[in-house]
């Protein structure tokens, strides 16, 4: 597991890439809220949008997820336990007045991309 990135994997470089050509400025791999153990991929501190990029296999995406055939029940309760963990952030981050925003591996990147930057430009007309 050790192989297996945290921050910069494809996905993340690819959406990255697409939000800052669209002139959009950002942090990366940053604590939305610097008391949770808990880091966003792409977060936007002053217009709180925080931006997550799931992995499919981790996350337990309901189109590409496949049960594991060897020692099945580690990785399931391993799986359950990232999308409780992401379901609590995601509360939190709301509570404290963040958008949050998913986005799965699998996800065309310059349709998450508009997807972000829809989100990124109406919280900077409320603020």
């Amino acid at each position: 597991m050790q192989g297996n990135r945290n921050k910069d994997t494809k996905p993340e470089l690819r959406l990255r890439s697409l939000l800052h050509k669209q002139g959009f400025r950002y942090r990366v791999a940053a604590r939305p809220l610097p008391e949770l153990r808990r880091t966003a991929d792409v977060v936007f501190p002053r217009l709180k949008v925080a931006v997550f990029v799931d992995g499919c296999y981790w996350h337990g995406c309901p189109e590409h997820l496949r049960a594991s055939s060897k020692n099945a029940e580690f990785w399931r309760a391993k799986i359950e336990g990232n999308q409780a963990r992401d379901a609590e952030t995601d509360r939190l981050l709301r509570e404290a007045g963040w958008t949050v925003i998913r986005v799965w591996e699998h996800e065309d990147p310059a349709e998450a991309a508009a997807r972000i930057a829809g989100v990124v430009r109406a919280s900077a007309s409320h603020g």
